[in-house]
């Protein structure tokens, strides 16, 4: 794998290109494991000082959640996977329309073409390389839709069924684990083919569904309801674990895993099964349950 810094792939400021040029030198693996245990640790005054400043740095609208005091929080890592009031996140109708699974921006949306995923200018990923591998899954989405979808730190971390679906599998995918931010996105080639990740993959009324959570450095880990915490630990093999056939259906704008400490996520869907809403493009913020696409039939 070539770890080096691009030179060519988009014009970055000096600034930039030290703060893309640093990430291939930290040792990112170990800093994301000393931030799991950071975020997890009951700190009193010190962890009540960090919620506060997070919350005014990055303008937190804590009215949304379950709990508006930031000292109510034991530790910053359930301040940052709180979960949200009651109908504080209703779902759009139609009630077939395919909703967003977080609150963030969309970083890129379009279609797979050649089994190809567009990144950034000038940059692209395989979907089959983002997927782990699998040649049979990926051919399933080759002329299908994607959706990169990038929270912010202020967002809400809870991730959601973006329609009724039955998990299949869920797919552990070892990685570097490079800021996902727009800048670095710009600049890293094949960046969330490259970062760890789990691919959950759902079967649906529109066919095969999958979501790709992408972990980053500071990303403690990455949790589903089924599994539970599924990173750390560390592996250097893809990992496939087979759904269990008594797991019930998970339905649209359910909960099904969490970011500890933000990242980004990819829909992925098969050819014809969906059209994006009209108007929908890169830079776009959306919330949970908001419409991002209809049956395409």
């Amino acid at each position: 794998m070539n770890d080096r810094l691009p030179q060519d792939t988009c014009p970055l400021s000096l600034p930039q290109r030290l703060f893309v040029g640093l990430q291939y030198l930290l040792p990112q693996h170990l800093l994301s494991r000393l931030m799991f245990w950071l975020t997890r640790t009951r700190m009193g005054p010190l962890t009540r000082l960090a919620i506060r400043t997070f919350v005014r740095v990055f303008g937190v609208d804590l009215s949304e959640a379950q709990v508006a005091e930031p000292a109510a929080y034991p530790t910053f890592n359930a301040f940052f996977t709180r979960a949200l009031r009651e109908g504080a996140r209703p779902l759009d109708r139609p009630p077939d329309s395919l909703v967003s699974p977080v609150d963030g921006i969309v970083s890129q949306i379009g279609h797979i073409e050649s089994g190809r995923i567009f990144q950034a200018k000038g940059q692209e990923f395989g979907c089959q390389e983002l997927i782990g591998g699998d040649t049979g899954l990926a051919s399933h989405f080759d002329g299908g839709a994607f959706a990169t979808l990038y929270l912010a730190p202020r967002d809400y971390h809870r991730i959601h069924m973006p329609l009724d679906g039955r998990l299949r599998a869920t797919i552990h995918v070892p990685g570097r684990l490079f800021s996902v931010n727009p800048t670095t996105a710009a600049a890293v080639p094949r960046l969330f083919a490259r970062n760890e990740r789990v691919v959950c993959v759902f079967d649906t009324a529109l066919g095969p569904m999958a979501l790709v959570l992408v972990g980053a450095i500071f990303v403690g880990s990455i949790e589903t309801v089924w599994s539970g915490r599924l990173t750390p630990p560390r592996a250097r093999t893809v990992i496939r674990m087979e759904a269990s056939n008594d797991l019930p259906p998970l339905r649209r704008g359910a909960e099904l895993g969490r970011f500890n400490m933000g990242s980004t996520v990819i829909l992925l869907m098969p050819p014809g099964s969906t059209r994006w809403k009209p108007g929908l493009v890169a830079g776009a913020m959306i919330r949970c349950g908001n419409a991002l696409a209809l049956p395409q039939g």
